[in-house]
């Protein structure tokens, strides 16, 4: 039998636990600092971004050399398709930053609806993502939002789908994958949708399948370009596990997933769209304080209908695309 250290002091966290008639937070919850497991993946999500950043600039400039590498910076910036993909990243973390979830569908049905394939727009989404769940993960363990436990529930099984959903959607032809990746984008949408006129209610007994849950989730994010959040994020909540602790542990879980598939897309295709990765980074940077700024003012459940009905058409747009092809 476990014995649970509970912090029993008044921090917020404990007054929200309170209010939704939850049990105080565990010690190493309100201190993560505490955790080994935790420091440790803190620390190699730092040094991933940091060598990431630094292999990215040496094979620009390296090949190039220096004038070469601010030519073709020039060439990029001149291009419509790095502009698209700032907006589209741009978008894409407004509504992430928003509702806690959601980059990846977002991200993902615009470039579909552009004419990508879905392994060249779930690997420039996955490549990209690096970078946000990688800031935004350390941010959660910092601030206490990681349970570790929860955390190393997610961890393995999640990677695992993302690998496979990785591998099966650069194996397959993308045409005859395109139709059920839209479909299954135009399933979240409405899923999203309807999450704006229903109550997730707070269940007494923690859900017991996380790792068949972060399988699935991991799968179908690599698949689809997207769904890690809205498939166990929503789950997760919706069976009673405390919202802050589990949109942290499963934004932090992300990161490996994503860096994980984007290791596999970068060893079975070749990649050629960082025109569009570098886009979609740059536009999630400048999106984060408008973000903020979006989910002060508008309602959550006029973002959820928004959100919903946005992709919800895109897909079914795509999906005619598809099919009429």
């Amino acid at each position: 039998m476990k014995i649970r250290n509970l912090d029993l002091t008044r921090n917020p966290i404990n007054e929200e636990h309170r209010q939704l008639g939850l049990p105080p937070v565990e010690e190493p919850v309100s201190h993560p600092g505490t955790h080994p497991l935790l420091r440790a993946a803190v620390w190699f999500t730092a040094l991933v971004l940091i060598a990431l950043t630094l292999f990215l600039m040496g094979r620009l400039f390296l090949p190039n050399n220096w004038v070469g590498g601010l030519k073709i910076i020039g060439e990029t910036l001149n291009g419509g398709v790095f502009w698209s993909a700032v907006a589209v990243g741009f978008f894409a973390q407004v509504v992430d930053g928003a509702l806690g979830m959601a980059y990846g569908v977002t991200a993902t049905t615009f470039l579909l609806a552009a004419g990508a394939s879905p392994a060249a727009a779930s690997a420039s989404v996955h490549i990209a993502e690096i970078f946000t769940t990688g800031v935004s993960g350390i941010s959660h363990a910092k601030f206490g939002n990681v349970n570790k436990q929860l955390f190393v529930r997610l961890l393995v099984p999640g990677i695992l789908g993302a690998v496979l959903g990785a591998v099966l959607v650069t194996q397959v032809d993308g045409a005859l994958f395109k139709p059920f990746v839209s479909a299954y984008l135009l399933l979240l949408g409405i899923y999203i949708l309807s999450k704006a006129f229903r109550q997730l209610r707070l269940r007494t007994r923690a859900p017991k399948h996380v790792g068949k849950l972060a399988l699935f989730g991991g799968f179908v994010d690599a698949a689809g370009g997207g769904g890690w959040g809205p498939v166990v994020t929503t789950t997760l909540v919706s069976s009673g596990n405390d919202p802050r602790t589990t949109i942290g542990s499963v934004n932090f879980a992300e990161f490996f997933l994503a860096f994980a598939s984007a290791a596999v897309f970068a060893l079975l295709m070749e990649t050629n769209t960082w025109p569009i990765i570098a886009g979609l980074v740059f536009g999630g940077l400048f999106a984060a304080p408008f973000a903020a700024l979006l989910c002060k003012k508008l309602h959550a459940k006029t973002l959820l209908i928004l959100v919903g009905t946005l992709i919800s058409v895109l897909s079914l747009y795509n999906l005619y695309r598809a099919l009429a092809a």
